[in-house]
């Protein structure tokens, strides 16, 4: 199962280091059978596309969560075992802050079971920054912290392979 997991460029840094991200739980997004009921109408790669905006949105409350980390949103797609992911979100529990494809991941997630990085450009930054301030008011049903957060989808995360990730930090 193709799983995206929010992450932030600290977080990459530990991944280099260690070889692995984890341990679990992590929460990451996927195609689920609640994203799929959510998005009725989309294909393969409109959900695939929904489950990595629901992980850029999980990134930027890390970014909250760490103000010295670059304001850049990472999500790292990998390949896992459906016996170490666990759907949570449901069609409805949206309401209550879980996005239809969040996922529970148990265990480690290994470097070889990463498929690729996705990372905004430095141009993004300080619109990142500015919806790193404003993700829990969003969350919390500001309507105007919730333009600034969907701004930051304006902005397309860049791709880059696994063997990549030396250059990247």
């Amino acid at each position: 199962m193709r799983v995206y997991i929010p992450a932030t460029l600290p977080i990459l840094s530990e991944l280099a280091k260690r070889g692995e991200l984890g341990p679990g739980p992590l929460t990451g997004y996927a195609v689920t059978p609640a994203l799929r009921e959510w998005y009725v109408e989309g294909d393969e790669e409109e959900l695939e596309f929904a489950a990595m905006t629901e992980a850029g949105r999980g990134a930027l409350r890390l970014l909250a969560a760490d103000p010295l980390a670059p304001r850049r949103r990472v999500v790292v797609a990998a390949e896992l075992f459906d016996a170490v992911v666990t759907p949570v979100g449901t069609p409805v529990s949206r309401e209550q802050g879980v996005e239809p494809g969040e996922v529970r991941i148990d265990g480690v997630i290994a470097l070889r079971d990463i498929a690729s990085f996705h990372i905004d450009d430095v141009a993004a930054e300080p619109a990142v920054g500015e919806a790193a301030l404003m993700v829990h008011k969003a969350d919390e049903g500001d309507e105007d912290a919730q333009f600034t957060v969907d701004g930051v989808e304006d902005y397309d995360l860049l791709w880059f392979a696994t063997q990549e990730l030396p250059d990247l930090l």
